[in-house]
Order: structure tokens, then C-alpha cells, then sequence
């Protein structure tokens, strides 16, 4: 027969003692015992989830509760553990176990679920570190402890540690041969008939027990519906729900961080800065890139213009009206000019502007020997008359 029961959902924890007392075989009877007590358990991940630590000296996680939602596979992982040996640090165990598996991180359900967090110690020994303080500190913490002694077990230090009343929580055996004896009284305690696990309570998501009663709740990102049992999922990306700098982007009652465009999101997840949009490989400007917040515009070189693309150069005419200062004529020289100016006139030194050129007023070499024979002509004439007259 089914030996499984229809247990309220747990959150529960074995923390088993694996110190230099417990002698190999002993050891695998605690391994047979957490098996059968997995056999007794409504096993899944929206019932009882499980995680075993081992502990001595040290502590280890064996698998936290967000690994195994199945029993075949808990049983597997529990087979393969093996002992650590050394000292009994159950104090440093049970904060391990408040620290490091009782976090919405490593499957602990949110304490809106109303889920029940158990914790199963089972040593042999006496503690070597203070339990009292810690165990204290994790049932205030809303952590119900059972423990179970075996053999050489301290009962003091079991009953220091455990809940409330304690004929309920402190258990003891003889030897680790008959441990799971101890299997049927847990399955007495966990399996308490409640409507909300016989499955009939037509709930989407989530059942609360209250008494002969329940209530409906959903899980982080949902929100009940009018009906009081279905659950429909929250717009996480409404203003105040989240902390993106710039986008959310609703995913399944989740939410993701984006940017805008030029934007990327920084190693927080939520912020966003301005990419450098005008680095080597992310524009299209054929001369010149101006990054401007995020986005980037082009630009040309001096002598260069920019074509209606928005994005080539073409050389300018230096020589266009407008764009020199010369008074009459522009040379284009490239990407440079120089003035010039028209037939009779001269550049002035500004380089710039024109003056009109002197005509000297001396004749030409031609015109100033025609003058000379003309002189010379004159001079024999005028000397043959004087002549002519004296006779």
C-alpha cells in the first residue's frame, strides 16, 4: 500500500550529524531512514520540498529545496551522500541552515505562502558549539525544530534546541538500527487531515489552511481574482512595481530590465548608460562623428559639405559666392583659393582686393628715338637759316 500521505505542504529540512560517533553503518541506516521518511511524504514542488544538510566538524548542503521536486531523484542524491566525520557543530549547522537554505533564493517559498518551515535534527552526540542561542534565534524565525537523539545523544541539548510543546518535538532511539521506527510517528504528525490537502479546495495556485477552513492565496506576481480562487498575473511593469531605469519588459509575473536605443544596461540589471555611438564599427559618417547623448550625427572636415544622406562628405567650391573674400577674381586651389584680379588692375597687398594699374608717363624707346631725329632736324635747319641770314 501506498504508505504516502496527503501532508499539509512543508518546507522541511534534515540536518543529519555525521560526525567521527557515527560509525559507517550507522550512517547508512540515517540514509534508510531519510528515504522512508521521503516514501511518507506528498513530495512535489507546490507541496513538500526537501533539502538535506550534512553536518560535523563543517557543514554541507547536500541539496537545497528548489533541486528535487520527486522522490526518485531525493532518494538518488540522499544514497550518494557521504560522511564527514570530525566534531558535532550542531549550532553552526541549524544557522547554516537559516543562512544558506531558508532563502526565497534556494526554493524556500515566500512567507506570504503560509508554508511551514521544519527543520529534523538527528545526532548522536552533544552539541560542541552553543545550540541554544541559534535554535532560539531559528524558532523565533517561525522554524518548527524536531530532534532526534540517538544512542549517546545528550537529551538536554535535545530539548534545548527543539520546539514547543517538546513531547511533540524531542525523539529518541536506542540505535541507529531502529531509527526508522521513528518513521510512522513523523508520518502521524505531518499527515494531519486538512482541506487543503485532500485537494478539493479549488484553488488555482495556492491553499492556506485556516482551521476546518481555508482561504486561496497565488504565488509572488499574481494576484486573486475577484472569484477569491483563481490567480491572474500582476503588471509588474507598472510605475512603482519595478526598478528599470529606462524599460521593463513583463515576463510570466516576472519582470526584465531594457535600455533605449544608444543605451546599455549596466552589471546591476536595472540601469542604463549612453554607448559611446561615434566609437570605431558603430556609425555610418563618412568624415566626422558627434556623439550626442546616446544617438550621433555627422559632420565634415573644413572644405567639405554634407550631402542630403547625411552621412558623405563632397568637397566644397571655395570659389562659390559667399564663400571667399576676394574682390574680383577666385582661384580654387583645392581645398583653398587664392584672389586675383582683371586685366588692369593689380592685387593690393592685403591679397584681397584691386587697385587700377599707373600708365607711366614716359614714351616707349621707339617713340623716344623718333624724337631725337626729329630734334637733331630741327637743329640743322634752325643753323642753316641763322647761316643764310648772315649773308
Amino acid at each position: 500500500a501506498d504508505t504516502a500521505c496527503k501532508n499539509r505542504p512543508l518546507d522541511l529540512v534534515f540536518i543529519v550529524d555525521s560526525s567521527r560517533s557515527v560509525r559507517p553503518e550507522e550512517f547508512e541506516k540515517v540514509k534508510i531512514f531519510l528515504s522512508e521518511m521521503i516514501d511518507t511524504l506528498d513530495v512535489g514542488e507546490r507541496t513538500t520540498r526537501v533539502a538535506v544538510m550534512n553536518y560535523a566538524s563543517t557543514v554541507k548542503v547536500e541539496f537545497p529545496l528548489r533541486t528535487y521536486f520527486d522522490k526518485a531523484s531525493m532518494k538518488e542524491a540522499v544514497s550518494r551522500i557521504e560522511p564527514l566525520s570530525a566534531g558535532t557543530m550542531t549550532g553552526l549547522a541549524i544557522q547554516t541552515a537559516m543562512d544558506e537554505v531558508f532563502t526565497e533564493e534556494m526554493g524556500t517559498r515566500p512567507a506570504s505562502f503560509n508554508i511551514p518551515k521544519v527543520v529534523i535534527v538527528v545526532t548522536d552526540g552533544r552539541p560542541q558549539d552553543q545550540v541554544q542561542d541559534v535554535a532560539a534565534s531559528a524558532r523565533t524565525a517561525g522554524v518548527e525544530i524536531y530532534a532526534v537523539g540517538v544512542d549517546r545523544a545528550d537529551m538536554q541539548s535535545l530539548r534545548i534546541m527543539a520546539s514547543e510543546p517538546l513531547d511533540e518535538h524531542v525523539f529518541y532511539v536506542e540505535t541507529y538500527g531502529v531509527i526508522e521506527k521513528l518513521t510512522s510517528r513523523f508520518r502521524e504528525t505531518f499527515c494531519a487531515v486538512n482541506v487543503c490537502a485532500l485537494g478539493t479546495h479549488g484553488c488555482q495556485q495556492v491553499c492556506v489552511a485556516n482551521g476546518a477552513s481555508y482561504l486561496c492565496d497565488c504565488y509572488e506576481g499574481y494576484t486573486l481574482n475577484p472569484d477569491k480562487r483563481t490567480c491572474s498575473a500582476v503588471d509588474v511593469c507598472a510605475p512603482g512595481r519595478h526598478e528599470c531605469d529606462q524599460i521593463c519588459v513583463s515576463n510570466n509575473g516576472s519582470y526584465v530590465c531594457d535600455c533605449y536605443e544608444g543605451y546599455t544596461l549596466n552589471p546591476d540589471r536595472k540601469t542604463c548608460s549612453a554607448m559611446d555611438m561615434c566609437a570605431s564599427g558603430r556609425h555610418d559618417c563618412a568624415q566626422v562623428c558627434l556623439s550626442n547623448d546616446g544617438s550621433y550625427s555627422c559632420a565634415c572636415y573644413e572644405g567639405y559639405t554634407l550631402n542630403p544622406d547625411k552621412k558623405t562628405c563632397s568637397a566644397a567650391d571655395v570659389c562659390a559666392p559667399g564663400r571667399h573674400d576676394c574682390e574680383q577674381v577666385c582661384v580654387s586651389d583645392e581645398l583653398s583659393y587664392t584672389c586675383d584680379c582683371h586685366q588692369g588692375y593689380t592685387l593690393n597687398p592685403d591679397r584681397k582686393t584691386c587697385s587700377r594699374a599707373i600708365t607711366s608717363s614716359l614714351v616707349t624707346t621707339d617713340e623716344s628715338c623718333k624724337c631725337e631725329a626729329i630734334v637733331a632736324l630741327q637743329d640743322s635747319v634752325t643753323s642753316h637759316l641763322e647761316a643764310l641770314s648772315r649773308k
